[in-house]
């Protein structure tokens, strides 16, 4: 089973025994709580056989039958609601008061019913006003998306007075009513008693939002207005908040929540803020010596609510801007002198996670870099800026500290390791991801290791290649401790390397065909991871089966190709080594005969017709032959050396070479072809009818020199 879905599935089954107690009571749920603690008793001291052991498991079924055998309510239209159907629902709230009538008209959406994750209800909801004479609650039903209602106010508007005001647990606050309009609501709840599972969205006046942090004693409604009242940057909601933090009676999540939250409208208010930075002035009223206000106090524990802003305020401090997006100077020397002015020597307590949250606060303070330098430029420190180059020194100096006299669990060096990736993010350092390599070592304290690998992870989601991935899987299937394994696969998980369905370097074939653990536990994680960054789709670096059958195909083709072609240049190399090894003989010049016909004065054959006939190579075997024959033969010395016309080229042509492409009769190829072969039979004709009358010479020609060996 997925770690996600356990931990999911925790919550909720706290949230669906919650609903239930409320329905049934607490008292009839004790009840089916002990008649079930009890029958597991009975059957653990009874022996009975190994087949009658599943009496002792409780599913869902058998809980169902257990309250209503107990209370005699049934609960099951409740388990398939619930438990058995995901989804929550989730409701927009709008309000508008109506003076003439003193009603407050109300409007709730179900806007989202088609996303996911979203479901439709149907069935009572509660809905609670406060206002200047108490607290009132109304329960509406819902049966559409969206319903209206009109409820009447028990109040009337008291504006610019003062008065007691009974709160829900009968509590009276003095309230200053100043900044009220007409309408006497001073806040509105949307199903304050959380018996669904929901979310909600209100719409109210900013100032609506300030009285319910102020004067409201719930601690889910004091959140809601601290998620509501960043939207609403403005003096009031400045001193709402600070109030919030400086109040003893707040509970100290709230009041750190409120640090945080300080932070964004300072930011929004950057151009009209006038005074110190935010939260400056609180920390040092809080912790500061009486004498010098800059120099914190001795550190002392003993207050945990106090510990806990002595560590959020710097780190919430760390947030703020100025109008050019870098954090104030002020605050990057007041966090240095808290590094520098701290003394735990009187502390019963460690300081480690203190000292961690002031290294997370430095880190904070680091943003972007604007670069001057050439694109490409090395990183120097001479780069850096002034409180850049002094954050870097104090990290430094820190995590050297560490290794000499280390911490408990090694926080610090966990936050030092952390702060140092920030930097490489910002371009402040080089991003080379050695020095988290040697922390991620095995060997090093798991948390250390852990906090190395996520830095790896990040590396690589940014600036790494193929092969740092891969060692990454690597770690996760092979490494020693499972709780590295575990955390690793985890880290994947929550910062992917890759975005889903986009191409990515590191997106190949091997890491989806990777093999998994036998690890339960580790196996979940990497569907998990898998899930992450494939989903239920096919990867995109994976070809379709079809078109991979296809390349498959093609791929076979082009091997055969290939060998074929492979064994013809075999067959040619040894043919060519055969006839290197034979002996050649090269043949002299003198070794053709250039035979010449002379006519005589009778012959009417015009000579320029036989020129280019009568100048044709013979070898001397076929004179040899010819000697007892009419023919006039002439030495081969006698006669110049003389190139061959295209008419005499074309006369070497074999009858049965493949015809030229042409039509005949034209004046293509094949029709001077056609031409010139009745030419030449008719000169052949003269020529013979001549040499029967004439009367022949004889020359002998000198025999030609015996042919050379090599």
């Amino acid at each position: 089973m997925s770690p996600r879905y356990i931990e999911i599935m925790r919550k909720k089954s706290h949230l669906v025994l919650r609903m239930l107690e409320q329905r049934i009571g607490q008292e009839l749920l004790l009840q089916v709580f002990n008649k079930q603690l009890s029958l597991a008793t009975n059957a653990a001291n009874t022996k009975i056989g190994s087949g009658m052991w599943g009496h002792l498991l409780l599913s869902t079924n058998l809980f169902v039958k257990a309250i209503f055998t107990v209370t005699g309510k049934e609960m099951a239209v409740f388990v398939d609601q619930w438990v058995r159907t995901g989804g929550h629902a989730k409701f927009q709230l709008t309000s508008v008061f109506n003076r003439k009538r003193n009603t407050v008209e109300l409007e709730i959406r179900q806007d989202s019913v088609h996303e996911r994750g979203i479901r439709k209800y149907v069935g009572p909801l509660l809905v609670q006003l406060q206002e200047l004479d108490g607290t009132f609650k109304h329960t509406l039903q819902i049966e559409n998306t969206v319903v209206k209602a009109d409820i009447t106010c028990h109040s009337k508007s008291r504006r610019n007075k003062k008065k007691k005001i009974p709160l829900c647990t009968g509590e009276e606050v003095d309230m200053d009513l100043s900044a009220m309009d007409d309408s006497p609501v001073l806040w509105i709840r949307l199903d304050p008693e959380m018996s669904l599972l929901r979310s909600t969205v209100i719409s109210q006046p900013d100032y609506q939002w300030q009285y319910q942090l102020r004067h409201e004693r719930d601690i889910t409604a004091q959140s809601e207005a601290i998620d509501a009242l960043h939207n609403y940057p403005e003096p009031a909601t400045r001193l709402a908040l600070t109030d919030t933090i400086e109040n003893e009676h707040a509970y100290y999540k709230i009041r750190c929540r409120a640090a945080h939250c300080l932070t964004k409208v300072a930011n929004a208010m950057i151009s009209s803020w006038a005074g110190p930075p935010a939260m400056l002035t609180i920390f040092r009223k809080m912790f500061g010596s009486f004498s010098a206000p800059h120099i914190i106090k001795q550190n002392n524990f003993d207050n945990l609510q106090h510990y806990f802003l002595q560590k959020t305020i710097p780190v919430a401090m760390a947030g703020l801007r100025n109008i050019h997006g870098i954090c104030p100077p002020e605050v990057v020397r007041f966090l240095l002198d808290l590094f520098k002015y701290n003394d735990n020597s009187k502390n019963h307590f460690s300081d480690n996670y203190y000292r961690a949250a002031l290294v997370d606060a430095l880190a904070a303070t680091i943003t972007p870099v604007i670069s001057v330098l050439q694109p490409g430029a090395p990183i120097t420190a001479d780069s850096l800026s002034a409180d850049t180059k002094l954050v870097l020194e104090e990290i430094t100096r820190v995590l050297n500290l560490e290794k000499v006299l280390p911490c408990y669990k090694n926080t610090v060096t966990v936050s030092c390791l952390r702060a140092i990736r920030r930097m490489q993010q910002c371009g402040h350092l080089p991003s080379i991801p050695t020095i988290f390599r040697a922390y991620a070592q095995y060997g090093q304290y798991i948390d250390v290791r852990l906090a190395a690998f996520e830095c790896l992870v990040d590396f690589v989601r940014v600036d790494g290649k193929p092969e740092d991935f891969s060692s990454l899987l690597t770690a996760v299937e092979n490494d020693p401790e499972p709780g590295v394994r575990h955390g690793l696969a985890r880290l994947m998980v929550t910062m992917p390397p890759f975005e889903r369905a986009q191409r990515h370097k590191l997106d190949t074939e091997a890491v989806v065909h990777r093999h998994l653990s036998n690890d339960a536990r580790l196996r979940c994680d990497l569907v998990d991871l898998y899930f992450t960054l494939y989903g239920l789709k096919r990867p995109i670096c994976v070809p379709l089966p079809e078109i991979q059958a296809m390349m498959k195909h093609m791929h076979n083709k082009e091997k055969e190709r290939v060998e074929r072609e492979r064994e013809r240049l075999e067959r040619e190399k040894e043919r060519q080594r055969e006839m290197e090894l034979k002996p050649v003989i090269k043949q002299e010049i003198d070794d053709t005969v250039i035979v010449k016909r002379e006519p005589e004065a009778m012959d009417t054959t015009p000579i320029a017709q036989l020129a280019p006939v009568d100048q044709l190579p013979v070898p001397l075997s076929s004179i040899k032959e010819e000697e007892d024959k009419n023919v006039d033969i002439i030495s081969v010395h006698d006669i110049p050396m003389g190139g061959y016309n295209e008419d005499s080229k074309r006369e070497f042509i074999s009858d049965n070479a493949a015809p030229l492409p042409g039509i005949p009769g034209s004046c293509g190829p094949i029709g001077q072809r056609r031409k010139r072969r009745t030419r030449r039979n008719t000169n052949i004709n003269t020529s013979t009818s001549t040499t029967r009358t004439r009367k022949t010479t004889k020359i002998n020609c000198p025999s030609p020199p015996p042919p050379r060996t090599t």
